[in-house]
């Protein structure tokens, strides 16, 4: 579970910090990405060089960079990682984490940090059993951080009980653990997702349809189960397979054959995501035959017919507690036009994608999306992959389900 996970470790000044080495051999050797901060205590007994060579990344001590007036910004690192795990935790540090003491890098960007928090105190056996540090554990825990509580043995001072830093493979096993079972938010949801194109028929051999590779749907898909919903998944013709137990592919071709198999099972679906892209029309009747090309013939009309739209017709149809999620592609206008069509079509939240965004739109493992609410709240996303921004649409749609 901690594949391709974004780890941001903060080391303080203990004899300890030697063991992050290890601890970041083995989130590395897990596909883990990870990012270290250290306080200028703790390259005294662990050089920067260490850690930076092992996490392939820089290590930030600083908040501006050697006196060139680069930031580091503490903000963007808070954002970045999907866990920030503080070890070793010195009994200081953990008192300015909990007061809110920010005199260094570190401790501004626990003050920032919007993802899950992980402790692992290293202390002399006094110091861990000491009322005030254990009051300080409680009150980090009531902020909803998470102790890694330390381990018995041999300290430093040369005395024997609890004051270890818990050892790097234990760690590595409580963030694996916690992945594997945090956010389970969508456990008994039923989530229906629609992905892919539609083909809409001209005659056996031709037909009408777009550049969708249903990429964004799937990926959407993979993501809900991973949060413990069953989702069922109906998708036009594309190139893709899902591996996840939890999902059930419904395959269809046309728009109406996508109505029919959604509709299906709209009334037991918790949350609805239209990633689809659905024809607006079809031809109005669809040959037997292969169309031949007559001698002469420099035109070839075909009319074309309305699909239904199934977006506004699940609006209409939807229940309270139901959340429904649409996708405007514009080219020009684009937040205005998806407000338009976020209202006429009762959604509870629209993700924009815009054409003129280098890196999204059809096809491609990238998206940059914008989403906007029914209450007109803008939030514009940097280009992710399309499995990053799966996660950025499901935490949004969390909250209306909540």
């Amino acid at each position: 579970m901690l594949k391709n996970k974004k780890i941001l470790i903060g080391v303080t000044g203990s004899i300890a910090a030697y063991k992050v080495a290890m601890l970041i051999r083995l989130l590395v050797k897990e596909d883990a990405e990870v990012k270290v901060i250290m306080t200028e205590a703790a390259t005294e007994f662990i050089t920067p060089l260490t850690l930076a060579t092992l996490s392939k990344n820089p290590v930030l001590v600083d908040f501006v960079q050697d006196n060139t007036g680069i930031w580091n910004n503490h903000v963007e690192l808070g954002l970045w990682a999907d866990a920030f795990l503080i070890a070793p935790a010195t009994a200081h540090s953990i008192a300015q984490c909990v007061y809110g003491l920010s005199d260094n890098l570190l401790i501004a960007t626990y003050l920032s940090a919007r993802c899950p928090v992980f402790f692992a105190p290293a202390m002399d056996l006094d110091m861990y059993q000491h009322p005030s540090t254990q009051r300080n554990f409680h009150l980090l825990q009531e902020y909803n951080n998470m102790i890694i509580p330390a381990e018995h043995g041999e300290l430093a001072s040369g005395l024997v009980g609890q004051g270890r830093m818990a050892e790097p493979e234990h760690i590595v096993h409580f963030l694996d653990h916690f992945f594997k079972t945090e956010n389970k938010n969508l456990s008994g949801k039923t989530v229906l997702i629609t992905a892919g194109p539609t083909r809409e028929a001209i005659d056996p051999v031709r037909f009408i349809s777009n550049h969708s590779s249903g990429k964004m749907g799937f990926a959407l898909a993979e993501k809900a189960a991973e949060l413990g919903a069953e989702v069922i998944l109906i998708s036009g013709p594309v190139n893709l397979t899902v591996s996840h137990p939890h999902i059930q592919l419904v395959s269809v071709q046309s728009a109406q054959d996508m109505y029919e198999a959604a509709n299906q099972y709209f009334e037991i679906a918790n949350l609805i995501i239209l990633a689809a892209a659905v024809a607006d029309f079809t031809p109005e009747t669809t040959a037997d035959q292969k169309i031949k090309k007559q001698p002469g013939q420099e035109i070839l009309e075909i009319r074309l017919r309305k699909t239904v739209d199934i977006a506004q017709t699940f609006g209409q149809q939807k229940k309270t507690g139901q959340v429904l999620v649409g996708f405007a592609l514009e080219t020009q206008d684009e937040i205005n036009n998806a407000k338009v069509k976020l209202h006429k079509k009762n959604l509870d939240l629209i993700v924009l994608n815009s054409l003129r965004d280098s890196g999204a739109g059809f096809g491609g493992d990238t998206n940059k999306i914008t989403l906007i609410d029914r209450e007109e709240n803008v939030q514009v996303f940097s280009l992710k992959s399309k499995n990053e921004v799966a996660s950025d649409i499901l935490k949004k749609a969390l909250k209306f389900l909540s």
